[in-house]
């Protein structure tokens, strides 16, 4: 080999090493972490029926809200009545796209788009902070997908992605004597999405000004956010229901903490929650965290610990702060980064954004086999439904309400609606006072045989549409199996007898 090729594959070496150890420009930083926003939508992109555990209620619930005054079924079997409550952002908002597009599109939609805005509110923080992106940003987007969003708490994402881009406005707006009074409004609409979200952002704001000056200001200066409260004491019955910690209260606190970043594969989610926490830890120690979050942060994993799981009828209050905590406590990492570990940085996200998008996939193909069930059934059947989860297994099932497929698809009467009463918009007609979300799905232990012979909801039905791995060693009396498929059948019940 002669001299001069070798000189110049050892600059080029050298040249590759000097750019690798230098910086992105800001600019640069920012369009990259909008790319990533971007294609965190790729789940939504894949598959036709959106895999969160909750989703198909939510959009029976959408279908009943906007189709049931012409639609004889659905006012026979559902009542709707709104409430004013913090807890109507994807309801609002799929109003005009399901005029537009019909009613699942708009679902699809409306998940893209919170998905989208969480992202670009993240960096919409790190930006308005910082004026470049970091690492931070690029370990919060993990928080994109977070056990909230795959559970299909789309309300509560719509809420987040508010207060993230209400935080950055209320940073950009320091020192303007109308920032107060912008913030009236815009507080009530965050609340309107979710009140978790809103309660977030308190924080947020609590917190910012906590690191600026450590005094009784701090503790007025998100005032502005104080209208909800004024809201709540003259709604409706539907925010007025007390705090609970629930059954096993601290066995649960354990749980949640353990499921921070839960998604299908346990050893994966257990392995980035800890490097996620260790991070914040060393960053923690040798103070490279950015006070203005790193303050929210810590209050709202504190919070975390000592909040109720139920407020004002909603679940898993307290892990939602555990979840937006730990995002927040990303963006609050302050380090100046060279550009190999800002690529390196996103591996983790697109790692379990890849997962993701191919459980997705997957088990979007699986909803389409499961829907085959009820295609020959006619318009307005009464259907119970039953989906088996088994308790051994660590990932979500996203067919939990597959069930409410039939109200979007038939007007049907099923048994897998949120409908609590004096807590959600939607009452149950006809089927009795357990019709409703639980009672739709078995938690089942390892081994234990499944019975129906004696399941309530079937009394009231015309059809049973059973969904689980094994079959159940009993039916209601009178059942005939019309259809089945791997992992499901459709069985005809018999008319139960009627009171003379």
């Amino acid at each position: 080999m002669s001299a001069e090729p070798l000189a110049e594959q050892v600059s080029t070496e050298g040249g590759r090493r000097s750019w690798l150890s230098g910086e992105f420009t800001p600019r640069q930083t920012l369009w990259i972490a909008i790319a990533l926003a971007v294609l965190a939508c790729l789940p939504v992109l894949v598959a036709r029926y959106p895999q969160m555990v909750d989703y198909a209620a939510h959009l029976a619930r959408y279908h009943i809200m906007l189709d049931r005054a012409e639609s004889p079924f659905l006012k026979a079997y559902y009542g709707f009545q709104w409430h004013l409550m913090g807890n109507l952002g994807a309801d609002l908002l799929i109003w005009p796209f399901a005029k537009l597009f019909g009613i699942e599109a708009a679902g699809r939609i409306v998940v893209m788009l919170t998905v989208l805005s969480t992202g670009l509110g993240i960096i919409a923080v790190e930006w308005t902070l910082r004026r470049r992106i970091g690492v931070g940003t690029m370990l919060a987007l993990c928080f994109v997908w977070s056990p909230a969003m795959l559970l299909g708490f789309l309300n509560f994402g719509l809420s987040l992605a508010g207060a993230l881009f209400a935080f950055a406005l209320w940073v950009r707006l320091e020192g303007k004597r109308w920032r107060e009074p912008l913030f009236v409004p815009i507080g009530l609409g965050v609340w309107l999405c979710h009140v978790s979200g809103w309660g977030a952002l308190g924080v947020m704001v609590f917190a910012y000004e906590w690191h600026r000056e450590k005094s009784w200001r701090p503790f007025v200066a998100p005032w502005p956010l104080m209208a909800p409260f004024l809201t709540t004491l003259f709604a409706g019955e539907g925010t007025k229901e007390l705090a609970s910690y629930g059954t096993n209260a601290l066995t649960y606190k354990w749980t949640i903490w353990k499921q921070a970043m839960k998604d299908q594969i346990e050893w994966l989610d257990y392995a980035s929650a800890i490097l996620i926490g260790a991070i914040l830890f060393l960053s923690l120690c040798f103070r490279r965290f950015d006070g203005r979050l790193g303050w929210a942060a810590v209050a709202m994993l504190g919070l975390a610990v000592v909040m109720p799981r139920h407020i004002f009828g909603g679940d898993l209050v307290d892990a939602r702060m555990i979840y937006t905590g730990l995002m927040v406590g990303c963006l609050a990492l302050a380090w100046r980064t060279p550009r190999w570990l800002l690529l390196l940085a996103p591996l983790l996200f697109l790692g379990r954004l890849g997962l993701t998008t191919a459980d997705w996939y997957r088990e979007s193909q699986h909803t389409a086999r499961l829907l085959t069930m009820i295609e020959d059934l006619p318009r307005g059947a009464k259907v119970a439904s039953l989906v088996v989860t088994e308790r051994s297994e660590w990932g979500y099932n996203p067919q939990e309400h597959v069930g409410a497929w039939s109200i979007v698809r038939l007007d049907a009467l099923n048994n897998s609606n949120f409908a609590l009463p004096k807590v959600h918009m939607i009452t149950i007609k006809q089927g009795g006072p357990f019709y409703r979300d639980p009672y739709h799905r078995l938690l089942r232990f390892p081994g234990r045989p499944i019975e129906l012979a004696k399941y309530g909801p079937a009394h009231e039905a015309d059809w049973l549409w059973y969904i689980g791995r094994d079959d159940p060693v009993s039916l209601p009396e009178g059942a005939v199996i019309v259809k089945r498929a791997q992992g499901t059948f459709l069985a005809k019940l018999a008319k139960p007898p009627r009171d003379s």
